[in-house]
């Protein structure tokens, strides 16, 4: 039997490279080794207001530069969170057995509530409780996740174990798979932060969508040093966090690459950076357009995937129900 992989990715905002990379590229090249389940989360989405009209456009935008990266349909299966109604069931179930001291010490939460303070809405404090309930309806064996969402990660696995000694096993134990390369790519504008698809800033990421031109200006005004020599040096985060972006897009080494640009300046480098991610993105782009054209594939695309995987969360959630006697008669 294969290993389950299940991961969530949250239709707002622009998918940038460091998505790309550091996932979904991942999820592409790995996804023949495993049975893999991929959930657009529109419920994490409305933890913060969301136009109705830009979720829905955003969803499928999602679904299709997921298929265009090349997530094979034969191999794995793509849905949208909100057509599983398992998932916010479960998600109530799990936080009436989450103490609230679990939750309180979620980094994700303090950060993002300390501007909206008492306006911030229960469902951004409750949010690692329904990501809970989405690993755990799929028994899922193995969830990719960044260094930020290690921690929500092991509160998953915290309540698993509560649930299992209170009732016996019902949950199977998710294990993080973080990428050795590609796990943490930075701003371009501020190399000392992790790049965000939720930044707004136009010089702050490269979007998978991004123009040509876009992706030139975005990579010939990145921040780097004042040094010129060309070298994978951690201690300068500018010109090490562009490296290994050219790294991941061209599969070079890290000698090879040094090598390459020896005696040459940084204008130079970022015109060759900016033309390597161009030409990488192109095929890409190319099927986007081609499949978000067809709406009704790219919907047909996700009421199969809910399809194929609705019965592993339908009992999964029965399981729970009849371990805890809700609803019987």
């Amino acid at each position: 039997m294969k290993k389950r992989v299940f991961s969530g990715i949250q239709p707002t905002g622009s998918i940038y490279i460091g998505n790309y990379l550091g996932a979904i590229r991942h999820w592409v090249a790995t996804q023949a080794e495993f049975e893999n389940i991929f959930c657009i989360v529109d419920l994490h989405a409305i933890s913060i207001p969301q136009e109705p009209e830009t979720l829905k456009a955003k969803t499928r935008e999602i679904a299709a530069l997921l298929l265009a990266s090349g997530v094979d349909l034969k191999q794995s299966a793509v849905f949208v969170q909100s057509h599983i109604s398992a998932h916010a069931e479960l998600a109530w179930i799990l936080s009436c057995f989450i103490p609230m001291g679990w939750m309180q010490r979620m980094t994700q939460f303090k950060e993002k509530s300390q501007k909206q303070k008492e306006s911030v809405p229960v469902g951004l404090f409750i949010y690692p409780a329904l990501m809970a309930a989405d690993i755990l309806l799929y028994q899922t064996d193995l969830v990719p996740v960044g260094e930020d969402q290690k921690q929500h990660l092991e509160l998953t696995r915290d309540v698993a174990r509560r649930f299992n000694s209170f009732y016996g096993q019902t949950f199977t134990l998710p294990e993080p798979s973080i990428p050795k390369l590609g796990a943490r790519i930075m701003a371009l504008n501020d190399p000392t932060k992790k790049m965000s698809k939720s930044e707004i800033r136009s010089a702050h990421a490269i979007h998978l969508l991004d123009s040509s031109d876009e992706i030139r200006w975005k990579i010939m005004s990145a921040v780097t040093d004042s040094r010129r020599e060309i070298r994978f040096d951690a201690s300068r985060p500018g010109i090490y966090n562009l490296l290994t972006i050219y790294q991941l897009f061209t599969g070079l080494s890290t000698s090879e690459i040094e090598a390459r640009f020896e005696g040459k300046g940084y204008a130079e480098f970022k015109r060759e950076l900016a033309e390597v991610i161009i030409e990488s993105l192109q095929p890409l782009q190319s099927r986007y357009r081609a499949l978000i054209a067809e709406a009704n594939y790219v919907d047909s695309v996700l009421a199969e995937g809910a399809s194929k995987v609705r019965s592993i969360a339908e009992k999964t959630l029965a399981t729970v129900r009849e371990k805890i006697e809700l609803g019987t008669r």
